[in-house]
């Protein structure tokens, strides 16, 4: 075989930094497994100013759904997981999307059945593509002794046949993996996988070594999962003469300790955790999180910035052992990126959850978002807490009777009636007006603060618990609203 265009092809190959690549197939949600493999990829690269590479795995056409690819460009977009070179940047390697480089797989399928490392076969079985065959033992597979002349002959006369990898039938492989150490596994363990289908598009498990190698891929991250396969990989790696890149085999994200997550489980993908109100850097900070430690003075740190991980991240701190994602840690995770969020920023996260609450156009959103940001641990929270400024709900009288502030039914409708005129009063409706009054009154009558503030506050609202107090309710009620809550109030404690 001619290897002028093969030569050419490793020309092509960049050398001499590192290069990882997030390479997603198109089939559907990004789940916390995925998410962390990119975040890990991404990290590898940025920590030693290396590349990132999305590339898009599509040959299994079976499992492919639309808009998928959107999904994925609009997540580690969302999370900051900026790639170097992809399907929409291109870059000297490309085409990025393996159903566009489906011609060259045949050609390297081809030159592996020239070195004796892969063979055509053309029976019944390989009608399904990543069957692995009915034969007990690989020599009982016919075509596996067909010489490679008459093979070749039977390719060329237009006989359908995939392209399966030759095992070889003794000894053992071992393989090299960052977090797992040296594997060794039997030969006579490891099937004559499939490498090119029928229809001429490549299995998995050769298209990720071909284009690993042509992309120049020094690290590869993958799931555990993955593990069995690593031997074959190297073969085919081992076959052709080429360097070996560094393997990452990341433990699995558990529910539990024995089941592992899966969207058929109800187990929320990113875009769930998004739809329940967590938001993008707490995810990543958490996700980051699932199966490595920080080393060092950071061993005890939780938080960190995208680009503080990318500082600190080093694979000695990844784990053999499996994670258990807790959604409690996470909502934990996500109270503290809401609270540390500038107020711009919040208000923008808040505003839509804030207008399903709140449909009261005279109502100012921007007023309530302060009270809410230190309360609540998802963005989901806010609807409930202040759905009772668009109306007053309807609430039991034991509101008002409050141990610690000394209040009851009673005192509480006296409170209230020496509030109204107060309030009637005041011509310039602001917070501090609004403030000086009612603690004015307070001071006159000889009450403490809590014997005026919780009965307006439970007249305003509704409810035992809410976000900010008698002050800032009235202010954001406004004038009308709160003179008409009060003479709600005291109708219904009279």
């Amino acid at each position: 075989m001619d290897m002028t265009w093969f030569d050419e092809m490793e020309k092509r190959i960049p050398v001499g930094k590192v290069r990882t690549r997030f390479a997603p197939s198109p089939t559907g949600y990004m789940h916390v497994g995925n998410l962390r493999t990119a975040l890990y990829t991404w990290l590898i690269a940025r920590h030693d100013e290396g590349t990132f590479i999305l590339r898009i795995e599509d040959t299994d056409q079976s499992r492919q759904v639309e808009g998928a690819t959107e999904i994925i460009y609009k997540t580690l977009t969302e999370c900051g997981l900026t790639w170097d070179e992809g399907p929409d940047l291109g870059g000297p390697v490309g085409p990025y999307i393996q159903t566009q480089r489906r011609d060259l797989y045949r050609k390297y399928a081809d030159l592996l059945v020239e070195k004796g490392a892969a063979y055509y076969c053309f029976c019944e079985k390989t009608e399904s593509a990543e069957d692995t065959g009915d034969f007990t033992k690989r020599e009982d597979d016919p075509c596996r002794s067909l010489s490679y002349a008459e093979a070749l002959a039977r390719v060329q006369a237009g006989e359908p046949h995939v392209v399966r990898q030759r095992i070889p039938h003794e000894g053992q492989t071992t393989f090299h993996d960052v977090i797992f150490g040296d594997i060794t596994v039997d030969n006579d363990t490891l099937d004559d996988q499939v490498l090119l289908k029928r229809d001429g598009l490549p299995t998995y498990n050769f298209a990720n070594v071909v284009d690993d190698h042509l992309m120049g891929i020094t690290h590869v991250v993958r799931g555990s999962e993955y593990l069995s396969s690593a031997p074959k990989y190297n073969l085919l790696y081992e076959a052709f003469g080429w360097p070996i890149p560094n393997y990452v085999h990341c433990s699995p994200v558990m529910r539990d300790a024995q089941n592992k997550m899966s969207k058929r489980h109800g187990d929320p993908s990113y875009e769930d955790l998004l739809a329940q109100g967590y938001i993008a850097p707490a995810i990543l900070n958490y996700v980051a999180l699932l199966g490595w430690s920080p080393k060092g003075e950071n061993s005890e740190r939780e938080f960190f910035t995208l680009s503080e991980l990318s500082g600190v991240f080093e694979l000695s701190g990844v784990s053999k052992s499996p994670a258990i994602f807790d959604i409690e840690k996470l909502k934990y995770f996500n109270a503290h990126y809401l609270r540390e969020l500038d107020a711009e920023t919040f208000f923008a996260l808040a505003q839509p959850y804030l207008k399903q609450a709140v449909k009261n156009p005279a109502i100012d959103l921007r007023l309530i978002a302060p009270l809410v940001q230190p309360r609540c641990d998802t963005l989901c929270d806010i609807a409930e807490q202040v759905d009772f400024f668009d109306a007053l709900p309807q609430y039991s009288n034991e509101l008002y009777c409050h141990k610690k502030m000394k209040t009851d039914e009673q005192n509480s409708l006296e409170a209230l009636k020496a509030v109204l005129p107060v309030l009637e009063g005041i011509g310039d409706w602001t917070y501090d007006n609004l403030h000086d009054a009612l603690v004015g009154l307070a001071e006159k009558l000889e009450l403490k603060n809590g014997r005026i503030m919780w009965p307006v506050r439970t007249a305003l609202s509704g409810k035992a618990v809410t976000p900010g107090g008698a002050v800032e309710l009235c202010h954001i009620l406004g004038k009308a609203e709160t003179l008409s809550r009060i003479q709600t109030g005291i109708e219904q404690l009279s």
